[in-house]
C-alpha cells in the first residue's frame, strides 16, 4: 500500500484526538482499521509474521526481535557504541545511516518496554510504554486497543530496519520549488489585497464609532465632518500604534464583522467558548488585516499560519485552566531556588535558565503584547493572571523604579550574568520613557558592575555585561511602534553602552511567515538596524509554518530585510496546544531536508562573527555572503525544543509510542553550551508528544499539502542539536573571570 491511503483512507477525524488507554486494552476487538494495517505489516515482513507464528509468548517474540537488533548493530560497532551512549555528538550522529537509526530505536523500545511514565497530555495520567505487548496483541490476537496510527508507525520502522525505505534524496530546485509556494507580504498582489482590507476594517471601526459603540478620549472626529473626511482621518491614524491599541479586537463578534462575515460557524463557536473559559483575546485592526478574508488563488492557503496564531481551537479551550507550566522553572517561590536551581529577586519579574544570562520582565505595559499568540508560551501566566491585556492596569506604579533599582543589583551582584534579554509579554509594548529608564538602568548596573571588579583580583573578577536584547514582536504584530522617538532612545543608549564595553546590542523579534513580512514591517526592520541594533529572529515550528518550504522561504525574506534566523523552535506546552503542535522528527525533517539547502561553510564562520559589530550594513554584509557561497539564504538558526526541564536542545531518541501513535522521547542536554549544574543531577527529560505523526500528517493534508512529500519523516526518531553559530557566541574578556556561581543553590 502506498504511503497516502495509510495516512488519511483508513482513519477517522475523531480517532485523531488524544486517546486515553484503557484498563481493559488487551480484551478489546481490534479495530477494523487497525486489523487491516496490521495484517499489511505482517505480509510486508514474513519474518517478522514466522517470528510471531512460532512465538508462544510475547517474550520470546520480544527475544527474537532483539537477536535480530543485536545480530546487526554487532557489525556496526561505533553504532552499537552509540545505541549504548558510549558514543555521542553531532559528528557521529551524521554518520548514522537509515538502517542504523531504525535499529537504534527497535534497541530503545526494547530496553524501554514497561516504563511508565506521567502523560501531561492528559492531566497526569499514568501510561506505560509497551509497543511490543501492543504489537503482540495486535498481531497475534487481534485484541488491543492501538489505534491505525499506531500500526502505521510501526510498519514505517519495520519498512526502515529491513531496508524497504531510504530517506528522501531532495535537489536545490526541489527546496526551491516548495518556498515559490509560499507568498511574501512583499508581493504586490498581497500588498494590493491587504489594502482593500484595511479599508474594510476602518469602515467597521467608522460604524461603529458613528453609533457610539466605540469611544475614545484620544481619537474622535470633528463636528460636521463627513463620511469621506472621517475616512481620510481613520487612515492617518492608522500610522499611530495606540491607534491599534485602542480599537483592538477583543471579541468574537467584532472579528467576525471586521472579517466580512467569513469566519464558519465552527470556528465562531470556539472563539465564545474560549471567551467563555476566560481567554483573553486581543487582535490589532493592522495584523488582522494581514487575513485574507477572501481567499484567491495565487494565495491559497497563504494565511493559515496567521490565521493560526489569531483563532483559538477546542483543545486549547478544554485545556485552558487545567494548563500546567510547560518551563517549569517559570514557577518561583521568594527564598528558594527554582527548577533550575537559580535564586532570584523576584517571582515573575527575573526567569532564569542558564548561567549567562537572565530574562527581565518589567511591571510596565510590556507584560503585554500587541496581540495574543495562540501557542504562547506563557499561556500559563496568563491561565493565572500575571498577564493580561488591560493595559491601564500595567501601566508602571509609583513603586516600580525602586523595584527596578533592586532588579538591577541582582544582575551587578552575580558572577555570571553577562546578559540581559528586556522582554516581557512585550518589551516595546513599554512607552519610550519607560524603555529609557529600563535601558539607563541596565547603564548603571552594568557600569557598577565595572567599578567593582577593579577592586577584584585576577581569577576573581565577576562576568560583566557583554549583550543586552529586547525581546518583542511589534515589528510583525504592529511596526508603527518603530518611531523616530525610539530609535534615538535605542540609538542613543548604544552609544553610551558601547563605551563601558557592551558589544552586543540585539532586537529578537518573532516572524512566523513570510506572509508578515508587510512593506511597513520591512521599514520598521530598516529603522531598528540604523539604530546599531542586530535583529534576530525566533521561528515557532507550528503545524502550518511546517509546511514543505516555509520556514526555508521565510528565512530567505528575513535575510533580505538584514535578518538573522536565530531558533526555530518547536511548539512546547502539552494538549492545550496539539492544533499547533508540529512532531519534533518534523524539526529534524527540515532541519536535515531544507535547512541544509542555506548550510554556511565553515570558511565564512569568522566573517560572519563579525556581523553584529556592524548592524547598520547589515542587509549589505548578509546579501554579499549569499551571492559569494551561492547559497538562497543563511541558515543561523538551530532547529530546538525548549525542554520542560533545563535548555534547549534537539538531542533526542524515541524510546518508546504510546497506543494512538504518539512517540515518547527522552532528550538529553545541548553539549555545546554551559548550563546550570543541576542538569547533572536532573538527568535526561522525556516527553510523550501531544499529536502522533499520523495525525500531524492527516493535518497536513486538511491544509491542502501532498503529504507524500513528508514520508521520510516516520524514520527521523534521533535528533542531535546543531553547534550555535559563532556570531551568536560571546565574545572573550580580556581577563579570567571567577568560576564561582553566585545566586545558585541545590
Amino acid at each position: 500500500m502506498s504511503f497516502s491511503p495509510l495516512i488519511h483512507d483508513q482513519i477517522i477525524e475523531n480517532e485523531r484526538e488524544v486517546i486515553k488507554q484503557r484498563d481493559d486494552y488487551d480484551k478489546l476487538d481490534l479495530r477494523k482499521e487497525s486489523k487491516e494495517l496490521s495484517k499489511l505489516l505482517l505480509e510486508e515482513n514474513p519474518q517478522l509474521q514466522h517470528l510471531i507464528d512460532r512465538s508462544e509468548t510475547r517474550q520470546v517474540m520480544m527475544e527474537g526481535i532483539r537477536k535480530w537488533v543485536i545480530t546487526y548493530l554487532e557489525e556496526k560497532p561505533d553504532v552499537y557504541k552509540f545505541a549504548q551512549g558510549k558514543l555521542k555528538g553531532r559528528k557521529q550522529y551524521e554518520l548514522l545511516d537509515w538502517k542504523d537509526i531504525a535499529a537504534i530505536r527497535l534497541y530503545d523500545y526494547l530496553e524501554n518496554e514497561g516504563t511508565e511514565l506521567e502523560d501531561l497530555n492528559l492531566r497526569g495520567e499514568k501510561v506505560v510504554s509497551r509497543p511490543f505487548k501492543l504489537l503482540w496483541l495486535a498481531c497475534k490476537e487481534n485484541k488491543g486497543s492501538v489505534t491505525a496510527d499506531f500500526i502505521i508507525d510501526m510498519i514505517y520502522l519495520f519498512r526502515q530496519f529491513f531496508g524497504k525505505s531510504e530517506p528522501e534524496n531532495h535537489s536545490a530546485s526541489d527546496i526551491r520549488k516548495w518556498m515559490e509556494r509560499h507568498p511574501s507580504g512583499l508581493d504586490q498582489e498581497i500588498v494590493e489585497m491587504r489594502k482593500k482590507n484595511k479599508q474594510r476594517i476602518l469602515r467597521v471601526i467608522l460604524n461603529r464609532m458613528e453609533k457610539g459603540l466605540i469611544q475614545s478620549q484620544r481619537f474622535y472626529f470633528e463636528n460636521e465632518q463627513t463620511k469621506a473626511e472621517k475616512l481620510d482621518t481613520l487612515n492617518k491614524w492608522w500610522n499611530d500604534r495606540l491607534f491599534h491599541l485602542r480599537f483592538a479586537v477583543r471579541d468574537p463578534d467584532l472579528l467576525n464583522e471586521m472579517l466580512d462575515h467569513t469566519l464558519d460557524r465552527k470556528s465562531l463557536e470556539v472563539m465564545n467558548r474560549a471567551r467563555e473559559a476566560g481567554i483573553p483575546f486581543f487582535v490589532n485592526p493592522y495584523y488582522l488585516s494581514l487575513i485574507n478574508v477572501h481567499e484567491p488563488e495565487f494565495a491559497k492557503h497563504a494565511d493559515l499560519t496567521i490565521r493560526d496564531y489569531i483563532f483559538y481551537n477546542q483543545q486549547l479551550v478544554d485545556e485552558y485552566g487545567h494548563i500546567v507550566a510547560w518551563e517549569r522553572e517559570d514557577i518561583v517561590e521568594p527564598g528558594k531556588p527554582n527548577a533550575a536551581g537559580w535564586l532570584l529577586p523576584s517571582d515573575h519579574n527575573v526567569h532564569r535558565r542558564y548561567p549567562e544570562v537572565a530574562i527581565l520582565i518589567p511591571d510596565t505595559i510590556g507584560r503585554a503584547c500587541g496581540g495574543l499568540c495562540v501557542s504562547c508560551q506563557r499561556m500559563y501566566d496568563f491561565q493565572r493572571g500575571n498577564l493580561n491585556f488591560d493595559l491601564d492596569k500595567l501601566k508602571p506604579g509609583e513603586r516600580w523604579p525602586h523595584k527596578l533599582n533592586r532588579l538591577m543589583t541582582y544582575f551587578e551582584n552575580d558572577s555570571q550574568l553577562r546578559d540581559i534579554l528586556i522582554t516581557g509579554g512585550d518589551a516595546l509594548m513599554s512607552t519610550d520613557r519607560s524603555l529609557k529608564r529600563i535601558l539607563d538602568a541596565v547603564y548603571g548596573m552594568a557600569k557598577r558592575k565595572i567599578e567593582a571588579n577593579e577592586k577584584r583580583s585576577m581569577g576573581k573578577k565577576f562576568a560583566e555585561m557583554l549583550r543586552v536584547r529586547i525581546g518583542t514582536r511589534l515589528p510583525v504584530y504592529l511596526p508603527q511602534r518603530i518611531t523616530d522617538e525610539l530609535i534615538t532612545v535605542l540609538a542613543d543608549f548604544k552609544e553610551k553602552a558601547s563605551k563601558i564595553g557592551i558589544r552586543q546590542f540585539v532586537i529578537q523579534t518573532h516572524f512566523e511567515s513570510a506572509m508578515e513580512m508587510t512593506p511597513e514591517a520591512r521599514e520598521g526592520l530598516r529603522k531598528l538596524l540604523s539604530a546599531g541594533w542586530i535583529i534576530t529572529n525566533q521561528q515557532v515550528f507550528t503545524t502550518a509554518a511546517s509546511r514543505r518550504g516555509h520556514t526555508a522561504k521565510l528565512r530567505e525574506v528575513l535575510n533580505e530585510a538584514g535578518v538573522l534566523p536565530y531558533y526555530t523552535f518547536s511548539v512546547k506546552g502539552y494538549k492545550e496546544n496539539s492544533h499547533n503542535f508540529a512532531t519534533n522528527e518534523r524539526a529534524v525533517q527540515e532541519q536535515r531536508e531544507e535547512k541544509a539547502l542555506g548550510k554556511i561553510a565553515g570558511g565564512y564562520f569568522d566573517r560572519i562573527r563579525k556581523f553584529p559589530d556592524d548592524p547598520e550594513h547589515m542587509i549589505d554584509n548578509i546579501h554579499q555572503l549569499i551571492d559569494e557561497a551561492r547559497i538562497p539564504f543563511l541558515a543561523t538558526d538551530r532547529n530546538v525544543l525548549n525542554l520542560p526541564g533545563v535548555g534547549k536542545s534537539l538531542t533526542f531518541r524515541t524510546i518508546g509510542i504510546t497506543h494512538d501513535g504518539r512517540r515518547i522521547l527522552e532528550f538529553d542536554h545541548d553539549s555545546t553550551r554551559w548550563h546550570s549544574p543541576i542538569i547533572h543531577k536532573m538527568g535526561k527529560v522525556r516527553i510523550i508528544e501531544s499529536k502522533s505523526l499520523g495525525s500531524y500528517l492527516w493535518q497536513l493534508n486538511k491544509m491542502g499539502e501532498d503529504i507524500n512529500e513528508y514520508e521520510s519523516i516516520f524514520g527521523y526518531s534521533i535528533g542531535e542539536t546543531e553547534q550555535r553559530m559563532p556570531l551568536y557566541e560571546y565574545p572573550d574578556y580580556k581577563y579570567n573571570i571567577t568560576n564561582e556561581i553566585t545566586n545558585f543553590e541545590i
